[in-house]
């Protein structure tokens, strides 16, 4: 059997948004894949030719908010 489920890592844990149909004591194989941002995700399709790190800056950081007109 083979799951995906969505989980926060809190404290040094891996909390499961939702219960497992799991045994106490059951042993698993567990492969992370962090959430990416979608900003993240975009970065090959907008044609943007910097890097990841810059691109996440502009779009999340106040300073570059548009002014109101």
């Amino acid at each position: 059997m083979s799951l995906t489920i969505e989980a926060i890592y809190e404290n040094g844990v891996l909390k499961p948004a939702e219960p497992l149909p799991l045994k106490d004591h059951e042993k698993v194989h567990v492969t992370i894949h962090p959430e990416m941002s979608p900003i993240l995700q975009a970065h090959g399709i907008i044609g943007w030719k910097g890097d990841a790190e810059t691109l996440r800056r502009l779009t999340e950081d106040s300073e570059f908010d548009p002014e109101d007109p």
